[in-house]
């Protein structure tokens, strides 16, 4: 149904913050299901469909990287990391696996549930154009939200913020894009000091794409400012 309110799997050994976050998102329109550990997590997952995860790294037993890697070994879904205020190396490890963005504890419910609003937004695809568009040999879809290689039809697999930051440096192909209008367009945030989401992902992105059309696309690293995407070879043409 049009109107049925986003499920949220909100996973943490907390269970007072389980508690608190499930009546605040239940508040906000949203429908929670608490889960204690990353086990349980996974069972749920592969019996219920979810719009998002909600996913503390530091849990016993299994670790939420561990319960990450799972997650994305067959599902796309969109996962907000809750990480260790300072611990920047989890936050690294856990984009670099795949998450879409992170909270630090501690944190105001009002932040996370913003994060979230944010992510669902993109990753609905409401309003976007059906029109295809064409990046060298690559072909993206904002409509169906896919991106796959023209000639063979083989598909890269994005995560929601990775197809959102591709499809922003794709609709801005030979511009400069500043990081801090990517922050605020594709995380749905500012951009905070020492904060390397974008640059994890714009990492990952690159490696996929070169995965699928070799050389063909570049995205350069502009000095202070952000990226930018180019086409450097066309499909027709030989290295």
């Amino acid at each position: 149904m049009p109107d049925a309110k986003p499920k949220i799997l909100l996973v943490d050994d907390d269970a007072d913050l389980v508690s608190l976050l499930t009546d605040g998102l239940q508040l906000e329109g949203f429908a929670p299901t608490p889960s204690y550990n990353g086990k349980e997590a996974l069972l749920k997952l592969s019996q219920e469909n979810f719009d998002l995860v909600i996913l503390d790294l530091m849990m016993p037993g299994m670790r939420g990287t561990d319960v990450l890697i799972k997650i994305r070994e067959w599902s796309h879904i969109p996962v907000i990391m809750l990480t260790a205020r300072g611990d920047s190396a989890d936050r690294i490890i856990g984009l670099e696996l795949g998450a879409d963005d992170y909270v630090s504890k501690p944190f105001t419910p009002r932040e996370l549930f913003a994060r979230i609003r944010a992510i669902l937004r993109r990753s609905s695809g409401t309003g976007a154009s059906s029109i295809p568009l064409i990046i060298g040999p690559l072909t993206l879809s904002s409509s169906q939200r896919r991106v796959w290689v023209t000639k063979t039809q083989t598909p890269i697999e994005f995560t929601s913020t990775e197809f959102s930051l591709f499809e922003m440096l794709a609709k801005n192909l030979g511009n400069r894009v500043s990081k801090a209008d990517i922050y605020v367009k594709v995380l749905g945030r500012d951009m905070g000091r020492y904060d390397r989401a974008i640059d994890v992902h714009v990492s990952s992105i690159r490696h996929k794409i070169s995965r699928a059309a070799g050389d063909a696309i570049s995205i350069d690293s502009i000095r202070g400012f952000g990226y930018q995407m180019s086409v450097t070879r066309m499909p027709n043409q030989t290295k």
